[in-house]
């Protein structure tokens, strides 16, 4: 099993995603990932840092850290998307439908539905995006 939690080199923000993503299976602390990337030195963007924590085609997953009014602009993906909320409340504009979410609940989207995030507090989501090669 491939330690997901390893230190990156001096002259990288993060290990790389060779090194990441290598191995056969993969076990994450979430908990310990979100600490993580809350404490990295550069600022966030838009009030949400993000990191890639595993990518194979055709899923990828993507932890958020989202401060208190950290937004995720509109964007679509030509992928079913599943958006798992872990810690605090993001409403989530699809369609022109607000979905207020809190922890422990899971939204999931058709391919190309616009959405974007916004986080009523201080917020974590886990999204997981899985390209599908025939989409109905």
């Amino acid at each position: 099993m491939t330690d997901t939690h390893t230190t990156p080199s001096p002259d990288r923000l993060r290990t790389a995603p060779a090194e990441r993503f290598a191995g056969e299976t993969h076990r994450f602390n979430l908990q310990q990932a979100l600490r993580d990337l809350r404490a990295e030195p550069h600022p966030a963007r838009d009030g949400h840092r993000q990191v890639t924590i595993f990518h194979h085609t055709p899923i990828t997953h993507v932890l958020f850290a989202f401060d208190e009014g950290g937004t995720l602009g509109q964007h679509s993906t030509s992928g079913l998307v599943t958006i798992h909320v872990l810690e605090g409340r993001v409403i989530v504009q699809a369609e022109g439908v607000p979905h207020d979410l809190s922890a422990g609940q899971l939204l999931i989207l058709r391919p190309n539905v616009p959405h974007d995030v916004r986080a009523e507090e201080c917020s974590a989501m886990l999204l997981t995006v899985h390209l599908l090669s025939d989409t109905p």
